[in-house]
């Protein structure tokens, strides 16, 4: 397909991002051409706006942003057989390289040659966007297109909240950004005991409530470790979720994980956290995870399943906000502000 296309890039290796006009990917034979329908703000995304540590050490501008997405395809590639145009498709945002030992042992999550949408390629926030088609996720077109375009970080709260047992435990959900909010819900319809999510924004505090959190904690305001303690008999959180990244946040998790409890960290700090691991991780008998992404594709049909069983419809108070793709940057302004939910953007 021929023209041009309207995208957001980081052009420039610097604060914010810029409105541009550029051409319409080719795709090559083993490619799909999508036009997007809707795609959906993230926290890396508004890492590359603001242009942190870790954006400066990874991104090389210029760069088209976003990787979470719904859209049609419009033109297949001679060799793709699994996609025909006119799917309505998102796409699992890790380009995996199918030859490393990772990749060959059922783990492509952790491939050690992984390239993501909107990171290391151009990505989805635009009018077109090309994607492998081994990456192509066919959507029900019955889901709503805000909901299917929020299936990649949902993806990476159910990595995280089942990476172990929920079922009748207590966990804490540390960061109620977009995923953190996300696994509130997961939480809830599985079977937690207690959901603690513990935010320092009064606006996402007000929607974990409004999700169905057990309690509501103000880091900066109360003692998270005797909140948690005393709220358990004393034993502590048998899980603890981490989305936050917070060093403080981390090692405060640590001091009220039960002895035995398992801590999942999605959240990514900016440096180094150091932690008691002797009395903390080693007496206590924890299990630390790291989680990347999802698990593919494993993760996808969970969360397929889920959005089927009624979670679409628990999921839907996340997206507070919606734009045109070109007031962007009034969704990364509430982001950074934390006066937001899910923000959806329309191409």
């Amino acid at each position: 397909m021929d023209g041009l296309m309207t995208a957001v890039v980081k052009q420039y290796p610097k604060e914010g991002a810029d409105i541009v006009k550029k051409e319409i990917p080719k795709i090559g034979p083993d490619e799909v051409l999508i036009k997007v329908k809707a795609t959906s703000i993230c926290g890396t995304d508004v890492h590359i706006y603001v242009w942190n540590e870790w954006a400066k050490s990874r991104i090389k501008p210029p760069k088209t942003m976003g990787h979470e997405f719904v859209g049609e395809v419009v033109e297949i590639g001679e060799n793709v057989t699994s996609v025909k145009v006119g799917d309505l498709v998102s796409a699992e945002t890790h380009i995996v390289c199918g030859k490393c030992r990772a990749c060959r042992t059922g783990n492509a999550h952790i491939c050690e040659n992984t390239l993501i949408l909107g990171v290391d390629t151009d990505g989805a926030f635009a009018e077109y966007i090309k994607v492998p088609e081994s990456n192509v996720w066919i959507n029900d077109k019955n889901m709503p297109l805000e909901i299917l375009s929020i299936q990649e970080p949902l993806g990476n709260a159910v990595h995280t909240v089942f990476s172990g047992d929920i079922v009748g435990k207590s966990v804490a959900v540390i960061g109620c950004g977009p995923i953190g909010m996300m696994a509130i819900p997961l939480l809830k319809r599985t079977g937690a005991a207690a959901i603690f999510a513990i935010e320092p924004a009064d606006y996402r505090r007000e929607l974990a409530h409004k999700l169905g959190a057990t309690r509501v904690i103000n880091p900066l305001r109360e003692d998270v470790v005797s909140i948690i303690k005393s709220e358990t008999e004393g034993y502590g959180a048998d899980v603890v979720l981490d989305f936050s990244g917070n060093p403080t946040a981390i090692r405060q998790g640590l001091e009220y994980i039960a002895k035995g409890g398992r801590m999942s960290i999605l959240g990514l700090p900016d440096n180094e956290v150091s932690i008691d691991i002797t009395n903390n991780v080693v007496f206590k008998g924890i299990t630390i995870q790291g989680i990347t992404g999802r698990r593919m594709y494993d993760t996808w049909y969970t969360v397929k399943g889920l959005l089927k069983s009624g979670l679409a419809e628990d999921l839907k108070p996340i997206i507070t906000h919606t734009f045109p793709l070109t007031e962007y940057q009034k969704g990364m302004e509430l982001m950074i502000k934390g006066q937001c939910g899910k923000v959806v953007l329309y191409p």
